[in-house]
């Protein structure tokens, strides 16, 4: 006699599509947050040294001066943009994820590019391992021994701490996407425009995936 076929319970279908599609964001997130990095990396690779520690003066709006005068200040170098990104990172990880190794804060006066490139890397691993937990259906033990899926993203010890979904990795690359656009205007004010290859790279996201080390690009499945 032929058996009938047994089919998944109506009720669990949407419940396994829900968690297929949780692994497959969480997924995606990791490779998006790498290809971030990687555009950090390649402006750091290309950066003229002059520029890296070099200021430049802005000038306020006559506005914000009640005697009419313009007035300038020195911006917030590359080197101080640069660990600035990396040290905001140490803090998302020390309020999102504490279980996680929390890197060692960068000396915006005293960094060195080499140092911020390492620190980032560094910072980059521990927010992918963040990503994972939070986003992939990842866990690992915390410090008691219980589940350390993360539940909740903290940006600041000010802000309200936000269910994690795609609001926080959306955050978290509007940040270091507005200071690589400072880091871009920067070095051309400073006289060191980044090749237009560096710049056009930035762009490229087939090649970002694959230096990356994806073997697909973005929208493929892996």
């Amino acid at each position: 006699m032929r058996q009938p076929k047994v089919r998944p319970s109506k009720a669990r279908q949407p419940q396994h599509r829900q968690t297929q599609a949780h692994a497959e964001f969480g997924r995606a997130a990791i490779q998006i947050f790498a290809a971030n990095e990687r555009m950090n990396q390649l402006l750091i690779e290309h950066l003229h040294p002059a520029a890296w520690a070099a200021k430049t003066m802005t000038a306020k709006p006559p506005g914000a001066n009640p005697s009419g005068k313009t007035r300038t200040s020195a911006t917030r170098t590359i080197a101080a943009i640069f660990t600035h990104m990396h040290n905001v990172r140490t803090k998302w990880i020390r309020l999102t994820a504490p279980h996680l190794k929390i890197p060692t804060q960068l000396n915006r006066t005293h960094c060195a590019p080499q140092q911020a490139s390492a620190g980032l890397a560094e910072s980059a691993a521990r927010c992918s391992e963040m990503l994972a937990e939070a986003l992939g259906g990842c866990e690992r033990d915390g410090r008691d021994g219980k589940s350390a899926r993360i539940e909740k993203f903290v940006r600041d010890g000010w802000a309200k701490p936000w269910p994690v979904g795609p609001e926080m990795l959306c955050y978290m690359l509007a940040h270091e996407a507005h200071h690589r656009g400072q880091v871009c205007m920067l070095a051309h004010q400073l006289g060191f425009p980044l090749p237009i290859n560096v710049m056009s790279g930035l762009w490229k996201w087939e090649k970002l995936w694959k230096d990356c080390g994806a073997p697909t690009g973005p929208g493929e499945d892996s």
